[in-house]
């Protein structure tokens, strides 16, 4: 099986309501990134509208609004699967979603935030209760957390639990958290033995700076691809052999006691 090329789109904050903006920049960085081998673009957390809005309500869609039919257009256009992450409303619940478009333009996954990060998120969204969403990509099991969920080890260990290969993870990270895709993200790779694709915003947008600094991060705990600080688009290889032979290698899925651990939940 070859290895699936991922292109981490770093685009700028600052994103306009205006959607259609957020969508050309899109289609261009999916061309780009078709161009340069990849099967797979992924976008930040709440790339279509921004992350700092002031009323995510006002801007939420459904998971088949005009924004996907958009994206599902641009992914079969350049024949690329793209992850996106975007307001969702649910009747009169709002979501900070992250959807999966494959390279035919067919929806393979959406997924909610299950962990609301500060004040914004928890004034403006309803968490998301399913901890693990997956689809078939490439032929891996893809699975979707969102920017916060990843720092939280049962998140991501519940994904290799369940047979997630490569997790993707929209983000918009800010300062002073730049640890978290230096530090955090090749460990909690390394620590559940899966690829960790981590797309975050750039620059500064309402009263935050975004970090910048994406990565793909393997299970061998190195990191394949970095952004810098600035508007990026970098590539990296999700490697099912490499992933195999870590796997073999450092068998912490197998040795684990899970009775030992039944006070954690």
């Amino acid at each position: 099986m070859k290895p699936l090329r991922i292109a981490l789109y770093q685009g700028p904050a600052g994103v306009p309501r205006d959607t259609a903006v957020s969508l050309d920049a899109l289609d261009d960085a999916a061309g780009r990134a078709a161009a340069g081998g990849a099967g797979l673009l992924a976008a930040a957390e709440m790339y279509l509208t921004g992350y700092a809005v002031d009323a995510p309500a006002a801007v939420a869609e459904p998971a088949d609004g005009p924004g996907a039919r958009r994206v599902a257009a641009i992914a079969a256009r350049h024949g690329i699967a793209v992850v996106y992450g975007y307001p969702e409303r649910d009747g009169d619940a709002v979501y900070n979603s992250a959807q999966l478009i494959g390279p035919d333009g067919t929806r393979l996954a959406n997924y909610r935030k299950t962990h609301l990060f500060g004040d914004f998120e928890s004034a403006h969204f309803r968490p998301g209760d399913t901890p693990v969403v997956q689809a078939e990509l490439g032929g891996l099991t893809v699975g979707l957390l969102i920017c916060y969920d990843v720092e939280f080890p049962e998140a991501v260990r519940a994904h290799a639990l369940a047979g997630t290969d490569l997790l993707l993870v929209p983000t918009a990270l800010m300062r002073p958290y730049d640890f978290v895709p230096l530090t955090l993200v090749p460990a909690r790779a390394y620590e559940s033995q899966l690829y960790v694709a981590y797309a975050n915003r750039c620059g500064p947008e309402g009263e935050f700076d975004f970090t910048g600094l994406s990565c793909l991060s393997a299970p061998d705990g190195v990191t394949r691809a970095r952004a810098g600080a600035g508007p990026d688009l970098v590539f990296g290889d999700a490697d099912p052999a490499l992933l195999a032979a870590s796997r073999t290698e450092l068998p912490y899925l197998r040795d684990r006691r899970a009775p030992l651990y039944r006070s954690l939940v």
